[in-house]
């Protein structure tokens, strides 16, 4: 099996981008690794792998998605952050809210940053492999069952400390690594500390605002030189679809956490990660 594949022409680049988008929506706020689902879904089309570029560029739909949703809790942030500085009021919750998202994105925005700059292969790296995928979606399950078993879920988002951000920051970073789910290793982190799941997923979106529109913006110029996009109309394609669905996916997880566990995430991802190893050991030996 191999990921080069010939480039596609327009009308092509489209219907892939879109169907990106899809996956992307539907993956980056839930608990299941969108990069994973970005990599996979498109190698089983047969279409390769999009790279890192590409499925960065299209995540900026979910941003769109996000901002827009949670537009009067970013007011207030704003709000909060302005009178901190000017009368140093920073006991706020808002404040402290943006005081917990800044101080969240920094260790993220680190390892970014040291891939991009020492690690030039990362995009092609056993990292991205398919039995590496599957490997981490399995553990990153264990864990989320560990956290929803034994987390208290007493915090709520008002309570947030700077604190609070660092530690969710660090999970954050590891969604580096493909199969490890952004929204997921945050959510794992917040119940593993204490807090309540739906304010815990709500933070988880909040703090992906910085990281993931920082990510988008630094691969747009790398994602437009790529042939395999077709341009820039597909990626916009890819932009809006992935905007609509995150819009959804977003509200439906909120709503659901607020009267469900995340026991159908675990079970989801052991499923996702053995079935990947299933079907990449059939292939292999093909």
């Amino acid at each position: 099996m191999t990921d080069v594949v010939a480039a596609p022409g327009l009308l092509a680049a489209c219907w892939r981008n879109f169907i990106l988008g899809v996956v992307q929506g539907l993956t980056e706020f839930l608990p299941i690794s969108s990069t994973a689902h970005l990599k996979v879904v498109p190698v089983l089309a047969g279409w390769g792998d999009p790279g890192v570029s590409v499925t960065a560029v299209i995540q900026l739909g979910s941003i769109a998605a996000v901002i827009a949703y949670f537009r009067s809790d970013l007011s207030n942030v704003i709000r909060g952050i302005g009178a901190a500085v000017s009368r140093g009021q920073w006991r706020e919750p808002e404040a402290r809210l943006g005081l917990a998202m800044a101080v969240g994105t920094l260790p993220i925005l680190v390892v970014g940053f040291l891939i991009k700059t020492f690690w030039p292969g990362y995009s092609s790296s056993p990292l991205r492999s398919v039995p590496s995928i599957a490997i981490v979606s399995i553990v990153m399950a264990l864990l989320l069952a560990l956290a929803e078993q034994f987390g208290p879920r007493v915090k709520q988002l008002v309570q947030v400390q700077g604190r609070d951000g660092f530690v969710v920051g660090l999970a954050q970073a590891l969604a580096i690594i493909p199969g490890v789910s952004r929204s997921g290793s945050t959510l794992t982190a917040s119940l593993f500390d204490g807090w309540q799941r739906a304010d815990a997923a709500r933070f988880s979106f909040l703090l992906g605002i910085p990281a993931i529109t920082i990510a988008g913006l630094v691969e747009l110029k790398d994602a437009l030189g790529d042939p395999n996009t077709g341009g820039v109309l597909p990626l916009l394609v890819g932009i809006a679809s992935a905007a609509v669905v995150s819009w959804l996916a977003i509200d439906w997880l909120i709503r659901y956490l607020q009267r469900h566990s995340t026991w159908i995430f675990v079970v989801y991802r052991l499923l996702f990660g053995v079935l990947l190893l299933a079907w990449w050991s059939t292939s292999a030996a093909n």
